[in-house]
Order: C-alpha cells, then sequence, then structure tokens
C-alpha cells in the first residue's frame, strides 16, 4: 500500500532539519555534485521521495532563474513539511556557505597582500581555469546533440565574446527561439537536460515515504500562493526601494541591491553562465573587483558547500570594503554581504512558492522544455567566453583589448606570460580531464602548491 495523502508526517520535522543541515555542509562540486548529494540522501537513503518525483522537482526547477540546488531544496523541502519545510532547506542550503565565505573573504581583505594567502589564491586561480573548461565540455555534451544547438552556442560565444552583448539579451534570444522550435515541433530542440544522472536502481514514487499522490498541501490553492508571493517579494525589494530612497542610485549599497536583484531574475543556466555578465559589470562597469579579483572569489565558492552562485557575496563584500563612506570598511563589507546574499536567495524561495503548486501542468509541455534547451544551448558559448577570459587573466599579467568594425578581441601580452600559472592550469587540466581527479582535490593540491610557492616567489 502506498503511503496516505498525509505520510510527510512520517518524517519528524527535527530528522529532516538535521538531514537538510547534512546536505547543506556536504553540498560541494557545483550543482552536478549538489544534486548528486541531495539524490544519495533524500532518494536512496532516506527513501523520502520517488526517482521520478525527484527528476520532475529538478525539471522545474532547470526552468527557473538561479541556483537550481537550492531551489530543488526548497521544493522537496515544500513538499514534505509545507511552507516551514521550505523556507528551512532552502535557508540551510546557503547558511554554511555564507559563513565559509564571510570568514575567507575577512581573511583577503585584512591580510591578502601576505604571501601565504597570495600564495593560496594563486593556486586555486589556475585550478578554477580547469574546472570552468570542464563545465564546458561537460555541458556541451548534454546539450550540443546536433547542429542547431551547436549554431546556438556558437551564436551566443560570438555575441558576448566579440560583441559585448548583456547576459539577459542572450539568453532572452534563446528561449524565444526554442520556444518557437517546440511549438513547431521541431525535433531539434528536444534535448533533455540536466545536472547529471541519477542511478539506474531507482526507487518508485509508490514505495518513497512521500508515495504518488500529492498531499493536501501541494494542491493548487491560489490563496496561498498569492499570499506567500506578495510577502516574498515585500522581503526581497523593500531593502532595495529603502536604499535607493535613502542614499540614491550612486550609493555603493543602492547599487549592490539593484544590480543583484536585476541578476537574481536573470541567472538561468547555473552560475557558471553568469559569472561573465556578473564578473563584466562588476570589474569594468562599477569597479569592484579587479579581474584576478573575480577568481579569488570563484576559488572561494568552489571550496566552500553551498550554491556556486554565492560568489556575488565576495564581489559585494569587496566592494562596499573599498568604496562605502562613513562606515568601517569592514562592517560595510559585512552588511553589504548580507545584503548581496538577501537579494540573491530570497527570490529562489518565491520562484518555487509561487510555482510549484502548478508544476504539474508543466510536466509535458514541449515548448517549455524546447525553449530550456536552447538556453542550456546558449549557456555553453556564454561559459567558453568565461573560460577564455579567466585564461587570460590566470596566464598573463597584462591583457589588452583590440577594436575591429564594433567587435572587441581581448589580446594578452605575451611577454607577460606567467610560467608558473601555466603549469599549474595545465596540469590542473591533466588531473580533471585525464586521470579524472575530483575537483575537491585538484583545488586543494593547486592551493597547496601555491602556498609552496609562495615561499619562493611571493
Amino acid at each position: 500500500m502506498p503511503p496516505n495523502i498525509e505520510s510527510s508526517h512520517q518524517v519528524p520535522f527535527r530528522e529532516a532539519v538535521r538531514v537538510w543541515l547534512r546536505i547543506a555542509l556536504l553540498s560541494f562540486g557545483g550543482p552536478a555534485g549538489q544534486i548528486a548529494v541531495m539524490h544519495r540522501i533524500l532518494v536512496e537513503e532516506k527513501k523520502w521521495i520517488g526517482e521520478r518525483r525527484f527528476l520532475h522537482a529538478l525539471n522545474y526547477c532547470m526552468m527557473l532563474p538561479g541556483p537550481e540546488a537550492q531551489q530543488l531544496a526548497i521544493y522537496i523541502g515544500w513538499l514534505m513539511h509545507r511552507t516551514k519545510g521550505g523556507l528551512v532547506a532552502g535557508s540551510l542550503f546557503v547558511l554554511p556557505g555564507f559563513i565559509a565565505i564571510l570568514a575567507l573573504s575577512y581573511l583577503y581583505a585584512v591580510l591578502g597582500n601576505v604571501g601565504a594567502v597570495e600564495g593560496l589564491f594563486f593556486g586555486l586561480k589556475a585550478a578554477v581555469l580547469a574546472v570552468v573548461l570542464n563545465a564546458v565540455v561537460r555541458i556541451g555534451k548534454r546539450a550540443l546533440k546536433n547542429w542547431i544547438m551547436l549554431g546556438i552556442a556558437s551564436a551566443a560565444f560570438v555575441a558576448i565574446f566579440l560583441f559585448k552583448v548583456g547576459f539577459p539579451l542572450i539568453i532572452l534570444t534563446a528561449a524565444l527561439l526554442g520556444y518557437w522550435g517546440g511549438k513547431r515541433g521541431m525535433t531539434a530542440f528536444e534535448v533533455s537536460g540536466g545536472h547529471g544522472s541519477a542511478d539506474e536502481s531507482v526507487l518508485s514514487d509508490r514505495d518513497s515515504i512521500l508515495g504518488e499522490g500529492l498531499p493536501a498541501h501541494a494542491n493548487p490553492n491560489r490563496q496561498w500562493s498569492l499570499r506567500m508571493s506578495a510577502t516574498l517579494l515585500l522581503l526581497w525589494l523593500t531593502p532595495v526601494v529603502l536604499l535607493l530612497a535613502m542614499f540614491g542610485s550612486e550609493n555603493v549599497f543602492s547599487q549592490i541591491a539593484l544590480f543583484f536583484s536585476k541578476m537574481a531574475v536573470v541567472t538561468f543556466g547555473g552560475a557558471y553562465a553568469v559569472l561573465g555578465y556578473i564578473t563584466q559589470e562588476a570589474v569594468q562597469n562599477y569597479g569592484w573587483l579587479a579581474p584576478g579579483e573575480m577568481l579569488d572569489g570563484l576559488g572561494m565558492a568552489e571550496t566552500t558547500p553551498g550554491p556556486l552562485i554565492q560568489v556575488v557575496q565576495f564581489v559585494g563584500f569587496m566592494g562596499a570594503y573599498r568604496e562605502a563612506t562613513g562606515l568601517d570598511p569592514l562592517v560595510a563589507a559585512t552588511l553589504a554581504a548580507l545584503l548581496t546574499t538577501w537579494v540573491t536567495f530570497v527570490p529562489c524561495f518565491l520562484w518555487i512558492f509561487l510555482g510549484a503548486p502548478y508544476v504539474e501542468r508543466l510536466r509535458d509541455n514541449r515548448a517549455l522544455s524546447s525553449a530550456l534547451s536552447a538556453i542550456t544551448a546558449a549557456v555553453v558559448g556564454v561559459i567558453l567566453n568565461l573560460a577564455i577570459w579567466f585564461g587570460f587573466h590566470v596566464i598573463f599579467a597584462e591583457v589588452g583589448e583590440w577594436r575591429f568594425m564594433g567587435a572587441r578581441v581581448l589580446t594578452p601580452n605575451l611577454e607577460s606570460l606567467d610560467v608558473l600559472s601555466l603549469l599549474l592550469a595545465v596540469g590542473a587540466m591533466v588531473a580533471i580531464f585525464h586521470f579524472k581527479v575530483g575537483m575537491i582535490k585538484v583545488l586543494a593540491g593547486c592551493a597547496i602548491l601555491g602556498v609552496l610557492a609562495s615561499l619562493v616567489v611571493f
């Protein structure tokens, strides 16, 4: 007999909190690793939710802006224990990474010029380059199944690499193209997506604790959805409006609140896809960071638990540390880290609580699936741009720009080649691609080598 409609009560809420905290502490390695951890614990070990329902929830989260792993946690937490379950699961998923990156940001801001600290981040930069290239290959193999998808990826790369077209416009164009193709029944757009694949020995929905039926609270309830959505929208945007009203649009806190609120709406395709755009704005437009510092922040996010997009916390931290007036720099930086995290992750709860009760209506929608496939293809081109940008700034000390007929091409100064960085990056690539060494081991190894090199070089 399958569990009844109130089966979620078979999992005590306190036990659920412990499980979600365990998942959060183990969530290294970007969305692929995080989703794999959730699948292993929730489906295989705890048997809370069946394989089919887990993948259905993941497919829905893949269609949303923001970190799909955190949204998947919110979705399953809500299914199991109503609103409080979603709030706890989503909050705990972010908390360990927030604390870890905040501690590393303090270290970076105060001791960044110490040789050993410089060496640590020097080594991490080389490893991050290999990790980003691995993401290009991994997602490309899944998404670029035909010439149309390859063309979308190529067009996205050319648009952002040569002509600096904004990431939101690239994603919107790809989504519209995919939606149009799906409406016309074009099979080339029907490419399934997702970060990783499930184990073949599946747990059926019927045999899971949640069962195969919908819990009573999961049925569409317009009043609940509107009430929760209005509450979350106010929580998300009230700080933004207040900062703009009190300090104006030129204040660093106002800029951080507004910019990362926009990012929360357009971060389709995972963190790697939007990092190129964030870097472009944070480095070139706002001047919050130097190019190498963005790599340092990504190294922090790669080596701490939680969503990779948590790197934006470091961006906000450093921006306020340098630009805030009237406050102690570390106080300003801490407030900016909290603000950046708030406006980045609160919308994730909004998307789930607003749409989850209606998600069954989207399960077999061909046009929406095709739009997602086209977005994933475009994301490959955007990540390739990020990899090249990172590579130039890791391996060369000086990178210029050559302009020709509207195009802008990065041109590294060959005489500024950093041989040690090149050797570390090549070593990290060989370890990941040839020897299949895990990401955490590669990052740790490069960090140690960087510290050892600092004893001689820095």
